[in-house]
């Protein structure tokens, strides 16, 4: 999906605080110089979360508004075709509702005070299609006492892709998902660069946070898990 207007390279930030944020400074010699500061989705956050969707910041997310993990497999959007333009309208509403009721949750990655990368997590409750998938089927963790949590989605903004953006969302979400009382925790990434889904994660970034891979999830991801 085309991208309009430019934007200044990305490399030379300098982690700009905005309020009540978290700054995260990344792990690696290339990435340490790197600092982003982060907020989680809420009320007071929904705009820069449009902002950054209005962006387009990757094929499909301008449409999808992140609603497509929040919706049971069983979901049909309409019995009659649909115009992408009517879609996105109207998964962008239901986000709205779902953000104001406190039923999604995210991190937003922030460079000099502008959203340059979304992670989505939440609950199994609030992330349900993945339950329905074939692939998964046999995995789930019934009967565990432990509370289940879903990494879903990684966005970063094209001129800010390997730069560390998504690795500081996983970490950010993995902070907020312990605040919030911990549990297991799992991630659905791909296994090679050019597969389908690659908006999941990579294996390499889960690893480094302590996940191991538990089974495969179709041809090219894998489920991974770790407990918090």
């Amino acid at each position: 999906m085309p991208r309009h207007g430019s934007r200044s390279p990305a490399p030379a930030r300098s982690g700009k605080s905005l309020g009540k944020t978290t700054h995260h400074s990344l792990g690696t010699l290339a990435e340490e110089a790197l600092g982003y500061s982060t907020k989680e989705l809420a009320p007071e956050t929904l705009t820069d979360f449009e902002r950054f969707f209005e962006k387009r910041p990757a094929p499909g997310a301008f449409m999808c508004w992140c609603m497509y993990h929040h919706r049971d497999r069983s979901f049909a959007v309409s019995k009659q075709p649909i115009s992408r333009d009517k879609e996105a309208k109207m998964n962008r509403r239901q986000q709205r509702a779902l953000v104001e009721n406190g039923r999604s949750h995210g991190i937003l990655i922030y460079s000099n005070g502008e959203p340059v990368g979304w992670c989505q997590y939440g609950s199994k409750e609030e992330l349900p299609r993945i339950d329905r998938s074939p692939s998964y089927r046999g995995l789930a963790s019934e009967g565990d006492a432990k509370r289940v949590w879903r990494i879903t989605c990684f966005v970063v903004d094209r001129d800010y892709r390997k730069h560390g953006v998504a690795s500081a969302a996983l970490k950010a979400a993995l902070d907020a998902i312990r605040n919030k009382g911990g549990g297991l925790v799992e991630a659905y990434p791909i296994v090679r660069w050019g597969a389908y889904r690659e908006y999941l994660g990579t294996v390499s970034m889960f690893r480094k946070q302590g996940f191991k891979i538990v089974a495969p999830f179709g041809e090219s991801n894998v489920v991974m898990r770790r407990t918090i």
